[in-house]
């Protein structure tokens, strides 16, 4: 075995982080690890990506307005679907122990919805990062793009621990296509693909605790040498 390197330690320190300092980040960092990210793999050179960068004033504005569509209950259709429409097992026991992990840190108890909702609900807040990202991607490309586009997604993520700070993908800012639409301009030519806050990890944040288990090489790899 290799000894560890930065890339590793940027790989297994990665992690969906629920809870920012209000720190702020500088413009010029933001843009370099977009730079950064667009150098991720793309077929042909196709490049599917396009970033909204969401700081400040507009921020607040724009976490107001998706506050507001959640604590409605009334969620817009979404354009795509990101989870299985069938659950089954495997994924459907992970899903789930992930879900009381998450909720046993937050301190919420089995049946309370409120709880539940009020943590769902925190997704809106960017989890009280000083940056938002949102992710689009033009509505006639097809799958390729999109398996490019999760490539664009976790270089980001990748180059921003190697810079000391942590992100959170969020799906769920795809719930509130029209919402996110209306508040940043985007057309309706592009599709929302997903949300990302990015800032300084809050170390007092108890749900930061948080660490999904992951399936050893041998559940989902067959090695052929003969």
């Amino acid at each position: 075995m290799t000894e560890r390197n930065a890339v590793d330690d940027a790989i297994t320190g990665r992690r969906s982080v629920r809870g920012f300092r209000s720190d702020p980040v500088p413009i010029g960092t933001i843009r370099d690890l977009i730079a950064l990210a667009g150098r991720a793999p793309s077929g042909s050179n196709i490049q599917p990506w396009k970033v909204h960068v969401v700081t400040g004033a507009a921020l607040a504005r724009f976490t107001d307005a998706l506050s507001a569509a959640h604590e409605s209950d009334m969620p817009e259709a979404r354009e795509y679907e990101y989870y299985p429409v069938n659950w089954r097992d495997p994924y459907l026991g992970r899903r789930r122990a992930l879900g009381w992990q998450l909720y046993g840190l937050a301190g919420i108890a089995k049946g309370d919805r409120e709880g539940a909702k009020r943590q769902m609900g925190r997704n809106f807040t960017f989890f009280g990062a000083p940056v938002g990202l949102v992710f689009t991607i033009d509505r006639d490309m097809e799958q390729g793009s999109w398996l490019d586009y999760g490539m664009f997604l976790q270089t980001l993520m990748l180059a921003a621990r190697g810079r000391g700070l942590d992100t959170c993908p969020q799906a769920a800012i795809a719930s509130y296509p029209a919402v996110v639409r209306g508040q940043l301009g985007i057309p309706e030519s592009e599709m929302v693909v997903c949300g990302m806050a990015l800032g300084f990890a809050d170390p007092d944040e108890p749900v930061n605790g948080l660490r999904a288990e992951r399936e050893p090489v041998e559940a989902f790899t067959v090695f052929h040498d003969a």
